[in-house]
Parts: structure tokens; C-alpha cells; sequence
């Protein structure tokens, strides 16, 4: 069935129309396109349930308009692995490269009886509403494009036991077709997305067809304003996930140790180093070169890396907050015995178990402070899958080169979702393994060494690695001096102390600077970290179009704060610190760490609701903060 929405004004289109197996034919009855059609410029929202299958329809999608050269990202808003539970797909095709959710749903495909109603209700008028009428659930809405479709009986008669499953293939084919995709692109999609299971590819590919079939059949597609037209394709670019494209930096870095507890949505980056494994990390034998155990808990895992690392192999786990939370312990340790590991958190919603299938920047203060006492740690925060893969392999070096714990920072949004890449840059210089001493010869030039000896004035020591045969290799978590022999001395530990700060400290000049697009004007100044680069510069179009400002742009790619940062606050006359969390905490950070004369010109815009940022709700926010400053 399909009820259609009136009023709207159409023209016979120029060109032919797609036919549901590939090809042209002639514009003939209901091959009408709308006078105001929207080309490369929509959103719409899958509604599916999890464990239907309905992720691979979906990629098949999202990667069919990508290899259409079509700007397009994808958010996948899942349950926590609950099989049953609702989940929505949301996809936006934007010409101009906006990557964050839009501000409305142009196009909602309903296949999920329990948020039937509120899917509905959601909608505004005029989207294009794709329901399943096996659901037996109405859709009153006179107000939208109303198109429903027997999938489920369709994909009983391709086959009956996996009806559930190919029925959302079915909406991927009447989506194909009343927006125009590539037949030829889309079953090649199909054949990568189930490569080497032909009854798979022939089962879906068929299920895509029937689908193109019966909506070129029944769907007057004058009432459809959106269309999806090719650009060109950049054969270099490919879709990954962030946790991918770290878990390839991590073996371009050497990783030799992976201990990893499972946690949402950490797991994948442990998985996909596991699964590069046999491509890069095998000796002529085929044996593993790199150690992998899932350890009982948390605690276990971070207390394997501590030994690696101070075993001097490069080790690493991945977690999210909670296993942050429970790792601190170890993480004092690494820090004041000065054993270089590497933790990575993909930040998921807390406090608590929190929304554990949600995104947040909301663990940003924990990294940079974790365990207790006076703690300081280098965190690294990518925001883009470039930067992923090259943070992946360049936190062992920092690591090392301080001998300290490092955290790379990244979140749900930039993990688990799949977003453009345009190559990875391979390192080409040699790992900085830092001051190791490796021969008696090194050792006997240090005058006086001692372990906790600062000899060269930067705060950082030099080690040795048990193995070696070289004295002395003793580690300490208490109070020590500079020869690592127990002291509760007053001087002691303040200079013990001083000298840590220092080393971390001098790192804020080297590490990961600071990305800057600069304004001539200096009237604003936006600064952010993470994940938000990829809705910033909807952001700043937003504003530029609606409040005439334009805005310059900071973003953070590592802490401690490199002191470019105070030189861009220092050139504009407001400051803006946009978030993903509650509290504002990079904005905490820089009121602590600023001198007092620039902490007037600094205000925070941090919002969070566990969904990942919406260029609108930010841009109405700094508009606020804006108004509020200059009254």
C-alpha cells in the first residue's frame, strides 16, 4: 500500500529512471521527480530491532553511497547487546561533508513494533515514512509520504527461516530505489559485506531486487523529493572505525602485549588487534609476536601491562571508564615507579554503569589525573581516523620516552561508527624506545647513576630492563630516592615530586599541537578536542550564517596543554570551550592551568545527553553564551 501526501508541485523528469535490476528505462507511468527535489542533502533513521540483522543492511547502505563518491556518515544507536532491544540507525548525506546528526529525520524506515508509536510521533511533516505493513501496527500520519511495504511476507517467500532477517534487506531495496542508487555499486556492496558466502550474497542481492521491484511498482515517486546523484570518487578513501584504525596503529607501534578485560565499547579495539595479528605480527614460522591475554578483571589486566612495561616490552589494554575506575591503583604505580603502558578509553555515558551504548567525553579529567595523590598523565585524543591509527602507534613512543603511563582518549562516536579515511601515514622513523641503557659501557659513563637520577635535566631517568644483566633494575611505588632505596625524607619527596611534574610538564611542546583555522577578525575563539571536529564546522557555518561571527578554531589533541593554547586566548577577545560532557572539564582544566588575567575571557558550552553531537544544539549554545557575555 502507499498514502500519499498532496500540495506539493512536480515536473517530468529529463532522464530515465533506475529499474530495479540496473539499468535505464524510459520515464513512463509514475516516473514523475518533484520540482523541489533535494539532492545529497537528507537524513533518514533505520528503526530496527538489535539481533535482526539489520547492521549489515544498514552498512550496505552507508557503503553503497560512499562508493557512489557520496558524502555520508552513519550513527548506530545500539542497546548494550541486548538481543531484542531497540535500535536506530541514523545516516546523512551531505554534499557539504556535515557528519553529525542533522536537525531533523527526512526519511524513517519502521521495522520495530516497540517504538512504533514514538517513531511516529517523532516524525515532522513531509518525512518519508517506510514501515513494514507485516507489522500490523498503524501509521496515521497524513501530514508525511506514507509508503507501506509486505517485507516480511516478501522475504518469507525468498526464505521462510531467515524471513526476519532478509526483510531488512528488502528496505534497503525499496530505499535504492525510490533514491536512485547504483545497482551495480550496491551488489558489489553486497558481495564485500558477505564476502565468501555465495548463498549469502545471491540470498541478498535477490532480497535488493524484489525490494527495487515492488517500490518502482507501487511507489509514485513524484512524491519522493530526495535523490541521491554520484560525485566523484576517490578511490584512496575508505570507511573504518576508529577502534579499527587504532588497533592497526597499536602493531605499527609494536605492540608485544595485550592484556584486555571486555567492556562496551572498548572491546573491538582489543578484537580488532587480535584479528591483525596473523597479517602483521607473525614470525617466519607463523607464530604470534605479540602476546594477547584476556585477564579476569580490570585490575588483572592493568597489572600485566605495568609488568610488560617494566619488562620493556610495549604493552597496552583498552577500556572505557568504569575499567578506568578500577585500574587506578595500578595507574599510581605506573606513575610514580615510572613504568611507560598504554591504556586506551573509549569514553562511554557514566557515572556508574551509566549508558554503556552512548557517547561522552566525559572521562577527560580522570585520564589526566587518575589514581590518588598528585597524578599527571599525557593524554592523547585523536579526532579523526588519521589520527586514530597515527595516536595508536605514537603513544608507546611517548610512553617510553617518559617512561609513563599514556592514555589515548577517544569515545563511542569515534570507535564504533565508521567514518571517511583518507590513508593511513605509515611511521617511518624508529621507535623512540627512550633512555634505555643497554650495554655496561652506557652504564659506566653515568656518573653516579641511580635509577631515579635526572642526569641530563629534562626529569627523566635512565633505565635499564631486568634481563639484561645490568644493576640496578629495582622499581618502587613508595616513597624513594634518586637510587630508588625507601625514603620518607621531606626534601626527598618534594624533589622526587618536582622533578615528575617537570618531566611531564616539558612534554606539552612536543606532544600532539594543537590544530588551529584562524579568523582575522579574533572576535571568537572555539576551543574543543575529540570527537567534536567532525560537527565543527557545521557549527561554524550555523554561525556565520545566522549571528554573522565567524570563529577561529583550537583543537586539543593531547594534554598536558601545549602553550600555543594560551597564545590563541590570548589573541581573541572570547573564548568559547565546547564539550560532550556536563561539568565542563576541559574548561576546568584550562581555569587551573591559565594565569589569572585570561580566565575572564574563557566560558564553557559543554552539553550531553549520551547521543552523539548535534551541530545545532552546540551552535545554539555558544549563540547563548555569547549573548550573555556581551550584555
Amino acid at each position: 500500500m502507499c498514502r500519499l501526501s498532496n500540495g506539493n508541485t512536480y515536473y517530468r523528469a529529463d532522464s530515465g529512471a533506475r529499474h530495479a535490476n540496473g539499468g535505464l528505462r524510459p520515464p513512463g507511468r509514475g516516473e514523475k521527480t518533484p520540482m523541489n527535489r533535494v539532492v545529497n542533502d537528507f537524513q533518514f533513521n533505520i528503526a530496527t530491532a538489535n539481533g535482526t540483522g539489520s547492521q549489515s543492511a544498514n552498512l550496505i547502505l552507508l557503503h553503497t553511497m560512499f562508493d557512489m563518491g557520496v558524502p555520508v556518515s552513519g550513527k548506530n544507536l545500539f542497546p548494550s547487546n541486548i538481543s531484542g532491544l531497540p535500535t536506530w540507525y541514523i545516516v546523512r548525506v551531505s554534499d557539504n561533508r556535515y557528519q553529525a546528526p542533522g536537525d531533523r529525520t527526512h526519511i524513517q524506515v519502521l521495522m520495530n513494533k516497540a517504538t512504533w508509536e514514538s517513531d511516529i510521533e517523532n516524525c515532522l511533516p513531509d518525512t518519508v515514512i517506510i514501515y513494514n505493513t507485516d507489522v500490523k501496527m498503524p501509521v496515521e500520519r497524513e501530514d508525511c509520504v506514507v509508503i507501506g511495504v509486505p517485507m516480511t511476507k516478501m522475504a518469507r517467500g525468498l526464505n521462510p527461516k531467515l524471513a526476519r532477517m532478509v526483510s531488512n534487506v528488502i528496505y534497503v531495496g525499496v530505499i535504492a530505489e525510490i533514491l536512485g542508487l547504483d545497482q551495480g555499486i550496491l551488489e558489489a556492496t553486497v558481495s564485500k559485506q558477505f564476502k565468501g558466502k555465495e548463498k549469502a550474497i545471491s540470498l541478498n542481492v535477490e532480497a535488493v531486487q524484489i525490494g527495487r521491484q515492488w517500490a518502482a511498482e507501487n511507489v509514485d515517486m513524484e512524491t519522493i523529493p530526495f535523490r541521491i546523484e554520484a560525485r566523484d570518487n576517490d578511490d584512496d578513501t575508505f570507511l573504518v572505525e576508529g577502534n579499527e584504525a587504532i588497533a592497526i596503529g597499536a602493531h605499527y607501534g609494536g605492540i608485544g602485549l595485550l592484556s584486555w578485560y571486555p567492556i562496551t565499547p572498548s572491546s573491538s579495539l582489543a578484537e580488532g588487534i587480535i584479528g591483525y595479528i596473523p597479517t602483521l605480527r607473525t614470525d617466519e614460522n607463523g607464530d604470534s609476536t605479540c602476546a594477547v591475554v584476556q585477564a579476569e578483571d580490570e585490575l588483572a589486566a592493568a597489572g600485566m601491562i605495568i609488568g610488560g612495561g617494566w619488562a620493556g616490552i610495549r604493552s597496552m589494554t583498552a577500556t572505557s571508564g568504569p575499567g578506568i575506575s578500577l585500574m587506578s591503583e595500578f595507574i599510581g604505580l605506573s606513575y610514580f615507579a615510572e613504568i611507560p603502558a598504554v591504556i586506551w578509553d573509549v569514553n562511554r555515558v557514566g557515572p556508574s554503569t551509566g549508558l554503556p551504548t552512548r557517547t561522552q567525553q566525559g572521562d577527560l579529567t580522570m585520564l589526566y589525573e587518575a589514581s590518588h595523590g598528585d597524578t599527571q598523565h599525557p593524554v592523547l585524543i585523536p579526532g579523526n581516523m588519521e589520527e586514530c591509527f597515527e595516536f595508536g602507534w605514537r603513544a608507546f613512543d611517548v610512553a617510553e620516552r617518559l617512561q609513563t603511563l599514556v592514555f589515548g582518549f577517544s569515545d563511542l562516536d569515534l570507535g564504533m561508527n565508521r567514518w571517511e579515511c583518507s590513508g593511513f601515514e605509515y611511521p617511518t622513523e624508529p621507535m623512540d624506545r627512550g633512555k634505555v641503557i643497554r650495554t655496561q659501557e652506557q652504564l659506566d659513563a653515568i656518573e653516579n647513576y641511580g635509577r631515579y637520577r635526572d642526569v641530563d635535566g629534562d626529569g627523566i631517568p635512565w633505565r635499564t630492563l631486568p634481563g639484561s644483566g645490568l644493576d640496578p633494575i629495582l622499581y618502587r611505588g613508595t616513597g624513594h630516592d634518586e637510587d630508588g632505596i625507601y625514603s620518607e625524607k621531606p626534601e626527598v619527596y618534594h624533589a622526587l615530586m618536582a622533578r615528575l611534574k617537570q618531566k611531564i610538564d616539558l612534554a606539552r611542546t612536543w606532544l600532539p599541537q594543537p590544530l588551529m583555522r584562524l579568523e582575522d577578525e579574533k572576535e571568537v575563539g572555539i576551543i574543543y578536542y575529540g570527537s567534536m571536529e567532525n560537527s565543527i564546522q557545521e557549527i561554524d557555518d550555523i554561525l556565520e550564517h545566522e549571528i554573522n561571527r565567524k570563529v577561529s578554531q583550537c583543537r586539543v589533541r593531547s594534554l598536558p596543554l601545549s602553550p600555543s593554547v594560551e597564545d590563541f586566548i590570548r589573541e581573541h577577545e572570547t573564548i568559547i570551550v565546547l564539550e560532550i560532557n556536563r561539568d565542563g572539564q576541559l574548561y576546568g582544566i584550562l581555569r587551573r592551568e591559565l594565569p589569572n588575567d585570561l580566565i575572564p575571557k574563557v566560558h564553557s558550552a559543554a552539553y550531553s545527553d549520551g547521543m552523539p553531537p548535534r551541530a545545532r544544539h552546540y551552535a545554539d549554545f555558544i549563540k547563548n553564551v555569547l549573548e550573555e557575555v556581551e550584555q
